[in-house]
């Protein structure tokens, strides 16, 4: 995937975000994640990408 591919998905991905209701945008994002992981067919990755994820945001891991 190059950057402008990436720079298409962004776009997608915000203007459906700015269409949901604000109180939708987390079930959306959480059923986006659960579809993407299950095209991904592989459990080790996703789990990768969402500790990935949750560090690029500064969240400390869980106790």
């Amino acid at each position: 995937m190059n950057q402008s591919d990436l720079e298409t998905l962004y776009e997608k991905l915000a203007t459906t975000l700015g269409e949901l209701e604000p109180a939708d945008c987390e079930l959306y994002l959480a059923k986006l994640a659960l579809a993407l992981c299950d095209t991904i067919g592989d459990v080790t990755p996703c789990l990768e990408a969402i500790e990935e994820c949750r560090r690029g945001l500064g969240v400390p891991e869980p106790a």
